[in-house]
């Protein structure tokens, strides 16, 4: 989930090589001159982009995991107990390919998730409104929060560009928030009907601690940087659903928590392009001529 700015030029023909030699094995598109749903100009570029966007895309997962009925049908029907990394690394696989990919790769990872969800009985319009609405607004508070640069005017497009990719999961349009303002207030109006339930918490600690392959957790810095960037998306969190998450977790929340996200983001901008990036950009690139 955290992509390079639309913005940067790209550092030089090997790296371009490289990354696109990853996105060819993995099966992306890099000749078709298709620029997607939303293009190289769309808020959603910028913000997918972001190295903020890791931040948002952990907090969404905690946010979502707030509505009973979503959480119990996930834990019925999928491996979200046993595999969270492995939803962690689909979802962001999904989305980097709706955001990036060409109309026929979006349609095609659209079809598949539709497709599941159906035999599985995740598919109901409410609680597909439900994932649709954490996701896109934990990663534009996040965005925002971390320092990235967004007006008011920003924020309500990347609201509405989102609409699409609502429309492809299986939304029902007319129900979908188009504005900032729009989205808050459907959060207001579903309040009432979340809580943490015991499988809320167990879906919260696998955000907080995923498993991790030895030679990576112990080799790396994985571990520690994921806990940051965690816990820092839990401390980001509305006040009322943390609450209902962790009461009795210390964790940085308020200025600190908006703190340490403006620290992550700088240092994760600060790093060369080919460590922060991801195949579907380069892929998006390739086809593009950027």
């Amino acid at each position: 989930m955290a992509l390079r700015s639309a913005e940067a030029g790209l550092p030089g023909d090997s790296w371009v090589v490289a990354t696109t030699t990853d996105a060819v094995s993995a099966g992306m598109d890099t000749t078709t001159p298709d620029p997607g749903y939303f293009g190289p100009d769309s808020i959603s570029w910028r913000v997918h982009h972001d190295p903020s966007a890791l931040v948002g895309g952990l907090r969404a997962l905690m946010l979502q995991s707030l509505q009973p009925e979503v959480m119990h049908g996930f834990n019925v029907n999928t491996d979200t107990r046993d595999d969270p990394w492995g939803r962690l690394m689909r979802t962001a696989n999904y989305v980097n390919t709706v955001v990036y990919g060409t109309h026929d790769e979006a349609d095609a990872a659209a079809e598949r998730v539709r497709r599941v969800h159906k035999v599985l009985g995740l598919d109901r319009p409410e609680w597909l409104l439900w994932v649709h609405c954490g996701a896109v607004e934990s990663w534009l508070y996040s965005h925002r929060v971390s320092g990235a640069p967004m007006t008011n005017a920003e924020a309500d497009a990347y609201v509405e560009e989102q609409v699409i990719a609502a429309e492809l999961v299986g939304c029902e349009v007319s129900d979908v928030p188009r504005t900032s303002a729009q989205l808050l207030q459907y959060f207001d109006v579903m309040r009432p009907q979340l809580s943490a339930t015991d499988e809320t918490r167990m879906a919260v600690r696998g955000v907080l601690w995923p498993p991790m392959a030895p030679r990576i957790e112990w080799l790396t810095p994985a571990r520690p940087l994921w806990t940051i960037a965690a816990t820092t998306a839990l401390g980001l969190l509305p006040r009322w659903s943390r609450l209902m998450l962790a009461p009795q977790l210390v964790i940085p929340t308020g200025l600190a928590a908006r703190t340490t996200a403006r620290t992550l983001r700088l240092g994760m901008v600060a790093l060369p392009e080919q460590r922060r990036t991801s195949p579907h950009v380069a892929a998006a690139q390739a086809r593009l001529g950027h």
